[in-house]
């Protein structure tokens, strides 16, 4: 990027949209409330795409692969991965909890807590439990996955018509492999256009943020706040570490080279808003549109580990708030509860107010309506939350990419070397490595 031509780059574009939207949400509140369509307008569109995005991806990289062994072996590494990583991101957050102590001195009187403020912000949902969740990733109707965006359903689907795709063969289904590759063309160049207004959703969303719940907020949760994003910074570390030393791939170098989606995320506290470019500079970044495919849309239900960082902090504060020690059982206890409510969270309104209650009532430390105490500084755990999920993510691909010798780290290294020196190209279709 010339520095003439410094305006045109869409990580400057979107900065200063962040920056002005904090302004217009501190100085004129009302207003920056009322800029919540201008946000959600933009996610909508992104989310308009991400389905047909997802199927293309997935069947073009393993009609490229050809192994369904290989398919099989991708899906199965990436839960393992992700259920190792998510367990120790809740037992990390507890360490950190236990260590920063966010809610002592509280002293909350249960007395003072309204117990239908967290039904009126979960509007009375519910979490699925396991066995809902895993057959609600199978569709009952392939039409309705894509029509009711249940990404899940959609991956599932794509998975099986690129397994028999290969199976039979590209050479006897030539129409077919090509009719999905040129569809996947026009995703792109459809989302090269969106991508065009990115600035304008970011600042929407940020004037909303601010806006509607204020920058004072940072002050009656200052100790939370100040360990949540702690735990994320140190997290982010191990993450860069697990990445350069297993998978050879230097994580900072990549958030460099993806600044502009990971600035998009923050700024609309959304990961959805960024899965189509994440999965496109992930493959230019050498992972194969296989792994791509699989990993990064699973992950976005599977792999949470900045809200389980953040689940697992709230339940130790929560306590300590009401003067409580949680013993070793009982947190040992939460870590288990939150395995499995942090599987469902996904696309649930309200998920973490819905997974801190059922934790509360299991584990019986505090009482359920104590957690009406997050509703001021919950949304601005978001930037937090979206961050290390993100990054969590891209770590996963690479890491199952490099077990599955589907990383090209020639191609890596081209990349990463010309990054400064080319401008902020269209998203174009790229072959499997």
């Amino acid at each position: 990027m010339s520095i003439k031509g410094w305006y045109k780059s869409l990580f400057v574009q979107l900065l200063v949209a962040v920056v002005a939207g904090v302004l217009v949400g501190h100085f004129w509140p009302g207003f920056g409330a009322e800029l919540k369509p201008v946000g959600d307008g933009f996610i909508r569109l992104i989310k308009m795409i991400i389905a047909p995005l997802i199927f293309c991806v997935v069947v073009t990289g393993i009609a490229a692969v050809g192994d369904v062994k290989a398919v099989g072996r991708i899906g199965l590494k990436a839960i393992l991965y992700f259920e190792i990583v998510t367990t120790f991101a809740l037992i990390f957050g507890l360490l950190v909890a236990n260590v920063f102590r966010p809610g002592s001195g509280l002293d909350i009187d249960p007395a003072t807590l309204d117990p239908n403020a967290v039904d009126a912000k979960t509007n009375g949902g519910r979490l699925p439990s396991a066995a809902d969740f895993l057959l609600h990733t199978i569709p009952d109707s392939v039409v309705n996955a894509f029509a009711e965006n249940q990404l899940l359903q959609v991956l599932v689907f794509a998975v099986f018509f690129g397994v028999a795709l290969a199976a039979i063969g590209p050479t006897k289904a030539p129409l077919v492999l090509s009719l999905v590759e040129q569809f996947q063309q026009v995703i792109f160049k459809v989302m090269g256009w969106i991508m065009r207004v990115a600035p304008l959703g970011a600042f929407g969303a940020m004037a909303f943020i601010i806006g509607q719940y204020g920058i004072g907020t940072l002050g009656t949760y200052a100790k939370l706040i100040g360990a949540c994003y702690a735990a994320a910074a140190l997290f982010a570390l191990i993450l860069a570490a697990v990445s350069r030393f297993y998978a050879g791939i230097p994580i900072w170098q990549f958030i460099r080279y993806a600044r502009e989606e990971f600035l998009l995320a923050l700024g609309t506290a959304s990961t959805e808003s960024v899965m189509p470019r994440i999965m496109i500079k992930l493959t230019e970044a050498g992972c194969s549109r296989a792994v791509t495919g699989l990993v990064v849309p699973t992950g976005y239900s599977f792999n949470l580990d900045g809200a389980t960082i953040y689940l697992s902090i709230c339940t130790v504060f929560l306590a300590q708030a009401f003067g409580v020690d949680m013993s070793l059982g009982q947190q040992l206890l939460a870590v288990g509860i939150l395995m499995l409510t942090s599987k469902g969270m996904a696309g649930v309104p309200g998920s973490s107010f819905l997974a801190l209650s059922a934790t509360a009532a299991a584990i019986g430390a505090f009482p359920v309506a104590g957690v009406a105490l997050l509703l001021g500084a919950d949304r601005l755990m978001d930037s937090m939350r979206v961050f290390v999920n993100l990054l969590g993510n891209c770590v996963a691909t690479f890491v199952v990419a490099k077990s599955e010798n589907q990383l090209d780290r020639e191609r890596m290294l081209e990349t990463f070397g010309t990054m400064a020196k080319k401008p902020d190209p269209e998203p174009v279709a790229t072959p499997a490595p």
